[in-house]
């Protein structure tokens, strides 16, 4: 078999990352060896020999190429290496660096930065600062401190700053937040369908849960443990045809489903959760697909992550979301309600 035969020809020429864990190649001109996705020149096919480890390129003499950088593996570890640093710096400062500070500590300019930040961890840097600022007045808010000091703390640099995003970070008013919901009422029913017992319940923004299981007690106190101090108020007949909307949809999903919803969510997760409701009825994609779709082809562990924390059963159809290869995976109210989910739904697509 010659050289343009072999199947890691093509993996060379197409310069596929995916085989540099597999192989590399020697060129016998240069006395280098390279991995498949090298940006190095294309040598000649009958200059190259294949060697499964590098440990055997350099025993059979070869040394290793001085454009490591032009490998898409280690140009991908190098970039992850710049952007967890420039992760830290965020995380370190009392004010968020600008765009430009943190592209120069890479050693890059501001718009490659900023493509390869978003590429990396799914938000630009911008939009991580200010999830981690989400994250800090949420803890802040939980513990002794103050409202005041909670959000300095989180990096605002002012009251009326803090105060015009304060609803859209938590729901609420900080001082009911911090107070557990006090001064917050929810209305929530349960009830019965065919995938077990279900849970919706309405903030005065919108729908801000709906919860599977098999037991109604286990529902309504995850739902009192969110907030332990609203008032949580049975539903009305008028807040029951709401309940019974969305148990008509989980009965036949060709009805739909159209609900104000309360998104209490990072950045990225709403993202991820926008694009969950996008996939049709019928439909699935997988997490490296939802990833491409927001722009962050290589976070689909945070896609599953971001899956995990919804909180809003069916609304946000995460159940639609499967692996690769098309199995089911994990799903916060169980893998047979998921499977069941799919199976209606595929049905209404026949």
């Amino acid at each position: 078999m010659t050289t343009e035969q072999d199947p890691r020809w093509a993996a060379i020429i197409a310069r596929d990352a995916k085989a540099d864990a597999v192989f590399v190649y020697g060129v016998k001109t240069t006395g280098v060896y390279c991995r498949p996705s090298s940006a190095s020149r294309l040598p000649r096919p009958e200059n190259i020999e294949f060697f499964d480890t590098p440990a055997q390129a350099e025993a059979a003499g070869y040394r290793p190429s001085k454009r490591a950088a032009g490998d898409q593996t280690q140009l991908a570890a190098l970039h992850a290496q710049r952007v967890a640093e420039a992760c830290r710096q965020i995380e370190q400062a009392e004010t968020a660096p600008s765009l430009e500070a943190l592209a120069s500590g890479a050693g890059l300019s501001s718009f490659h930065f900023h493509r390869i930040f978003k590429a990396v961890t799914g938000l630009t840097p911008k939009g991580y600062a200010s999830a981690l600022r989400s994250r800090k007045v949420r803890h802040g808010l939980k513990g002794e401190h103050s409202v005041t000091d909670a959000l300095y703390d989180a990096g605002f640099n002012s009251n009326s700053r803090f105060y015009e995003s304060a609803n859209r970070l938590l729901g609420m008013k900080p001082s009911d937040y911090k107070a557990g919901g006090t001064n917050s009422t929810i209305l929530f029913a349960v009830g019965q369908c065919s995938l077990g017992a279900i849970l919706v319940a309405q903030s005065q923004r919108g729908v801000c849960a709906i919860l599977l299981g098999d037991d109604p007690d286990t529902l309504l106190r995850d739902l009192q443990d969110q907030f332990p101090k609203a008032e949580l108020v049975g539903a009305d007949h008028e807040f029951e045809q709401l309940i019974a909307q969305v148990v008509g949809f989980i009965e036949a999903p060709a009805l739909g489903l159209n609900l104000p919803l309360d998104l209490r969510g990072t950045a990225f997760q709403e993202r991820v959760w926008q694009a969950l409701r996008d996939i049709p009825v019928g439909s699935t994609a997988s997490y490296a697909q939802i990833a491409v779709q927001i722009g962050a082809p290589k976070s689909f562990r945070a896609v599953a992550q971001a899956c995990g924390a919804n909180s809003l059963a069916v609304a946000i159809p995460c159940h639609r979301v499967v692996r690769s290869d098309g199995a089911l995976s994990g799903y916060r109210w169980g893998v047979e309600r998921k499977r069941q989910l799919l199976e209606r739904e595929q049905s209404v697509k026949r």
